[in-house]
């Protein structure tokens, strides 16, 4: 059946017919040039989202006329979008003989790099071969200023963690606070001592209540959710370069909502960019401690 004899059966225009196959086909191959770009940008941080995604590839995307939602629905029909897994381990220990000090961010505006610092432990391993994530981040910049792997829950670990972060310092001259849960590594005399010799202050959360440290939960979140997640390493020397590059990555390439969408590289380089907050129930508006 010819296509003029199909369309007048149905009283279906012709014209009308080719106009709409013409944009189908323009539709389905802009669609696929979408799809490409976002495959390069995930090919270093697997599972981005979309509205960073939009943000960095936004002068490609104006050039083929894509809008955000746009974007939404190709990475939709493409199954593109990323839905949050969890995985919930517990790595704090506060049932111990060490002092644990007070908490003194809880109502500080942090308006700075290398104010303060926040930590937390998070594990990154298989059921049989266990490894753990230290990592110190920059409340203002959510700059990982210092990382380690460890195959236990030691002290050490996070003392090396904090070792590398004490080195890279940048603005020595200003006063820094040093945040973190209970936990009995932040607690004990070793990681204690490197906080006073570097002249930092100690805080830590009052209760377990992740929200007190919100934004050292949630940057570990990033690293497992976008970067390793589904990367069944058990080779620790392995799983070291992996975080190293991810990382890097993070803290050069990756936008941040609340650093209002530059990198935690660039924010840490400045202080003059407020960065953006977010209530909840359970945080008060100007807590640092925020969801990023």
């Amino acid at each position: 059946m010819s296509i003029t004899f199909a369309c007048s059966l149905f009283g279906y225009d012709r014209q009308v017919y080719y106009r709409s196959k013409s944009r189908l086909i323009k539709s389905q191959k802009r669609a696929a040039q979408v799809v490409e770009l976002v495959k390069k940008v995930r090919s270093r941080m697997p599972r981005l989202g979309g509205k960073k995604l939009y943000h960095i590839l936004h002068p490609e995307l104006k050039k083929l006329g894509v809008g955000r939602d746009k974007l939404f629905d190709i990475l939709r029909a493409n199954y593109l979008l990323i839905k949050p897994k969890r995985q919930y381990h517990i790595t704090t220990n506060s049932h111990h003989r060490f002092r644990k000090h007070k908490n003194l961010v809880e109502h500080l505006k942090v308006n700075r790099p290398e104010q303060v610092w926040v930590s937390d432990i998070t594990y990154i391993g298989t059921r049989d071969k266990p490894q753990y994530l230290a990592l110190v981040t920059d409340s203002y910049s959510k700059k990982i200023v210092g990382y380690d792997v460890s195959n236990s829950l030691s002290v050490a670990g996070s003392a090396r963690a904090l070792s590398k972060a004490i080195r890279s310092r940048k603005y020595k001259e200003n006063e820094l606070i040093h945040h973190s849960d209970r936990g009995l590594q932040y607690c004990s005399n070793e990681y204690q001592e490197l906080l006073n010799k570097a002249k930092v202050k100690c805080s830590m959360t009052e209760q377990y209540d992740p929200y007190q440290n919100a934004t050292a939960e949630r940057i570990n979140g990033i690293l497992k959710q976008e970067f390793i997640l589904g990367r069944k390493v058990s080779d620790i020397e392995v799983m070291n370069c992996l975080i190293r590059e991810s990382i890097n990555i993070y803290n050069k390439e990756r936008p941040h909502l609340s650093c209002k969408m530059n990198t935690p590289e660039f924010m840490h380089d400045q202080s003059e960019i407020v960065i953006k907050t977010y209530k909840t129930k359970r945080v008060e508006e100007n807590d640092p401690l925020l969801v990023v």
